[in-house]
Order: C-alpha cells, then structure tokens, then sequence
C-alpha cells in the first residue's frame, strides 16, 4: 500500500499510552500546534468521553490487532510508547505492520538509555522494537531517556528520614518525564524532515545514593540518610512488585539491571547525554527544579514513620 499524502498544515498524530504520565503530557504539549491529535484507549468509555468533548478518540486494544487499522486511518505519525511487560514485544510488532499499512509515514518512539550490544532484556526488547521501526521503511525518531525523575516521588520516595538505594556508590542519570514529553510532541509537530532518522539521548545529570540524600535533605530542609539496600534488598521489592500483579518478565529483567549496574556492565548509565537543548532550545529540568516542584509530598513521606 503506498503512503498517502501528509497535509503539510495539519497532519493527524496518533499519541499511544494518552492517559500515562508521558503520554499525557504529550497530548497536552500537542494542543495548539499545527496538528490534529487522535487519542487511543483500549475502555470504549473513555472513548466515548474523548468525543463527547470534540477530541478525535478511538478504540485501540494493543493485545488485539483487530483495532489498529481503524485507529490508524489517516494517521501521518504516531507516538509509540509500550507497556512494562515482555507483550511489548508483539504489540510493537503488531502495530509498526499496521502503521505501514496505513500509510504511516514517521513513528517517535520512546526506547531506553541502552549501549547497542546490551545484554540486560527489557533493553534489549526496547532495541529490537527500534531495529523492527527502523527496518519498516517509515521515517523514525527514538527517544532514549535515562532513569526518570519520578522515582523520587514513587518507588523511591524517601521514608522515615531515608532515601533507600540498591546499587552502592554508582552514579545513575536523570531526566524529567515533562522534557520527554516535550522532546516527543516537537518530533511529532516538526515531524521527519527535522527529525527523522535522530535518536535523543536524555540524560540531565548524574547522582549517587549520597549525593540524592544531601539534594533532598537541601530541597526539605530535613536530614534524611542514605540507606543501601543492595541486590537482595531489590529483590525484596520485586518480589512485591509481582505479588501486587506486575509482571515476573518484565519484574525480574529489573533485577538484572540492579545486577549489571553493581558489576560495572551498565555503567554507561552514569554518562551525561543531554539534547534537550539541541530539540528544544532552552535547558532541561534539573533534578533539584522538580525537588522544588515536588517538596511538599516528598517532605510528608520523608517525615512519615
């Protein structure tokens, strides 16, 4: 099937994953410009709400191929962001063949912060669904953002005057899930005569267990301590992870991360590789800027027993 014709002037963006953190700054970031936004949801409620309020919704179920075309129709580029599960794998798939189809002509795609030979899973799944992007003739944009800030208000909140860490001394980098929304929605508006064939590697600035605590201790005025919990301490919260219902692939392809980050394999994770400025032209969100943001709930857990 050949592409059809892209209208320069308002071209038809698909945004996946519109009700996650990322993907609904997306579509957010996407309103004014010079697009026509379509938002999936695989609850045709929340579809029929999106279209009572005039906005483009469609029914799209990323374990059922039989909803992509529809979705797709008319769509010039997309928004590719996956679940955290190894199913990541066949919807990818799935859906980069319906895109093609469809005449999709540029996919911005949201992968991992990840050296090419890899050898951790869950990266590696993410560069196999780039390799299948890059190898369907459509134009591509990946996006490769380190650690997200918001840790720091979830998984690693601080609790009772302690940051708790896994991985010892070794520094990690970080990135706001705002600047990848932001680095996203300017792919799709400029689309890829601009940024076509670009990978973005978003890494702001790096930090180790001890430095985190002494930025939180500054940003609330508490002292809070760092505690390292190491490999088994992380086990520990995978195993909660699955038993709350996460997924055991994607869960323990976690663990070997913590593994390879302790034995000095991942330690390009350290590195500081920041286009934001280059895409945007103005500077990244610092870490301690979405402390500041995020003080009052991080000090009410930080104080927390």
């Amino acid at each position: 099937m050949q592409p059809h014709m892209e209208n320069q002037q308002h071209p038809t963006v698909l945004v996946l994953g519109a009700s996650g953190t990322i993907g609904r700054q997306v579509v957010t970031d996407l309103e004014g410009q010079a697009v026509n936004v379509r938002i999936t949801s695989r609850n045709q409620e929340t579809v029929e709400q999106l279209r009572r309020e005039g906005k483009d919704g469609h029914y799209l179920d990323l374990d059922d191929p039989r909803t992509f075309a529809l979705a797709l129709a008319g769509v010039d580029r997309v928004f590719l962001l996956t679940g955290y599960t190894v199913d990541m794998l066949t919807q990818s798939k799935t859906l980069v063949d319906a895109a093609k189809k469809a005449g999709v002509r540029h996919i911005v795609h949201v992968g991992v912060f990840a050296e090419w030979d890899t050898t951790d899973a869950h990266f590696a799944w993410h560069q196999m669904i780039e390799k299948y992007i890059e190898a369907s003739g459509m134009a591509w944009t990946h996006l490769h953002p380190n650690m997200f800030m918001e840790v720091f208000t979830g998984l690693y909140i601080p609790k009772n005057l302690t940051y708790t860490g896994y991985w010892d001394d070794r520094r990690i980098g970080y990135i706001a899930s705002s600047d990848i929304a932001a680095v996203a929605a300017k792919a799709l508006v400029d689309g890829p005569e601009r940024h076509g064939g670009q990978h973005y590697w978003l890494s702001v600035e790096t930090f180790n267990g001890q430095e985190i605590a002494a930025l939180l201790s500054e940003v609330t005025g508490l002292e809070i301590k760092y505690e390292n919990k190491g490999l088994e301490g992380f086990k520990e919260v995978i195993e909660q992870v699955v038993a709350s219902g996460g997924e055991s692939w994607y869960a323990n392809a976690n663990i070997e991360f913590v593994t390879q980050m302790l034995d000095g394999r991942m330690s390009y994770m350290s590195m500081v590789q920041n286009d934001i400025p280059y895409v945007l032209g103005r500077p990244a969100k610092t870490l301690r800027e979405f402390l500041e943001e995020h003080k009052t709930a991080i000090t009410e857990s930080a104080e927390a027993i």
